[in-house]
């Protein structure tokens, strides 16, 4: 029985972690679906691409939690439902797939940041937080939501080590930080090319359609005031 508990229970990890709240907050919130504009990534960073502040903050908070509410209920039901410290591993690991490749949304979802926070969190406060403080202070500093993610996702399996004694979690998060950094591989491209987005910027400010679109609008605008200039000049 204790084999099907935990399968049990890393299949309700999964099904929570395949609620997009991304695309469910701005459908709520009367916003674009987040997989339209911008990186067209499904968490936190593109909805605040809408310029909606409290929607982006709003998808943050329950992303993380998804990650952090399994793995909390599996640690406090462990004894009584003979979880060990590889099933509380993995459920977080489950909750982080079902983010990755929600069933809900035909398996194309985010990358996995907030979920994998919140899982940090719930395995050890002290890991969690260290793993936050690093992608904290490489945005301050760099201003790029991906390149803190990938510098956390590094950071995150050391912290393990440093701080936890438990082999089951160092392997999940391990397993976590290089998904992590596997989904951030086409920002890593545009890192090095100079053309990933910073942290706050708008989805008009990324689109290269709407940069053109404004580009036209300001040539149609210059254009007529050549033509009054000229048909002046012939009249004088």
């Amino acid at each position: 029985m204790d084999l099907v508990y935990s399968y049990t229970a890393f299949f309700a990890a999964y099904l929570i972690g395949s609620l997009s709240f991304a695309v469910i907050v701005s459908k709520l919130m009367g916003l674009g679906d987040p997989r339209t504009y911008g990186s067209k990534n499904p968490g936190a960073t593109n909805v605040l691409r809408s310029g909606n502040k409290k929607a982006a903050v709003l998808t943050l908070v329950l992303d993380a939690l998804k990650g952090l509410v399994p793995v909390l209920l599996v640690q406090h039901y462990a004894f009584e439902l003979g979880f060990e410290d590889t099933t509380i591993a993995f459920v977080g690991v489950s909750a982080f797939l079902g983010h990755l490749f929600p069933v809900f949304f035909r398996f194309k979802g985010g990358k996995g940041v907030a979920t994998a926070a919140g899982v940090l969190m719930a395995y050890d406060p002290l890991l969690g937080g260290a793993t936050l403080l690093s992608w904290i202070l490489v945005a301050l500093i760099f201003r790029y939501a991906s390149l803190a993610s990938i510098m956390a996702a590094a950071f995150a399996p050391f912290f393990t080590l440093m701080f936890l004694d438990r082999p089951s979690v160092a392997l999940a998060v391990s397993v976590m930080s290089l998904l992590l950094i596997w989904r951030h591989w086409p920002n890593i491209l545009k890192l090095a090319r100079g053309k990933e987005s910073r942290i706050g910027e708008k989805a008009d400010e990324t689109s290269p359609r709407r940069r053109r679109r404004r580009v036209r609008r300001l040539h149609d605008e210059v254009a007529p005031s050549r033509e009054s200039r000229s048909t002046h000049s012939k009249g004088n």
